[in-house]
């Protein structure tokens, strides 16, 4: 995720997420600074094992700690925006993708725990692709595999909670 895109939330996820950051920035990252303490007093550094995988997770969780704050500070918090027949984040989108229908929310993966709807990211190869297209719209993506993915809008709907 590029540092200056906006990604659209519920208020009940930014809550959550900013949940998660103030507890990873504070009692997360004692309880792994005491970790790694206790391993360093184990003795030897190089073959300690206990150590490595302290400083693995330590690692993990200061990543996590700064994708967090930029996507919070990007966040833009609120109800989903009103479908108006055209693809945007936040919406609910119905497509034929390579010939199958399928209908998946358009928003952040932080999203997934409020919707039974698999979510696909804007910046994901397909929701690029399909961002900004209207019912009746084609586009194409190249899959990870390489493959290239035919898809088609079928209908754009008001995601609701």
């Amino acid at each position: 995720m590029s540092e200056t895109s906006v990604t659209w939330l519920t208020q009940e996820t930014f809550d959550r997420l900013k949940a998660e950051l103030d507890e990873l920035s504070t009692t997360g990252r004692e309880e792994i600074a005491a970790r790694i303490q206790e391993a360093r007093e184990d003795g030897d550094l190089k073959e300690n094992a206990g150590y490595h995988a302290a400083k693995d997770e330590q690692g993990k969780i200061e990543a996590r700690i700064r994708q967090l704050e930029i996507m919070l500070q990007n966040a833009q918090v609120g109800d989903a925006p009103e479908a108006s027949g055209v693809v945007e984040t936040g919406t609910v989108v119905t497509a034929k993708i390579a010939g199958r229908e399928s209908k998946f929310l358009l928003g952040s993966r932080e999203m997934a725990d409020q919707t039974e709807l698999r979510v696909y990211s804007g910046e994901s190869a397909m929701g690029a692709a399909i961002l900004g297209l209207k019912v009746g719209e084609k586009a194409s993506y190249e899959a990870p595999n390489g493959k290239t993915v035919e898809v088609e809008i079928v209908n754009v709907e008001t995601f609701t909670p």
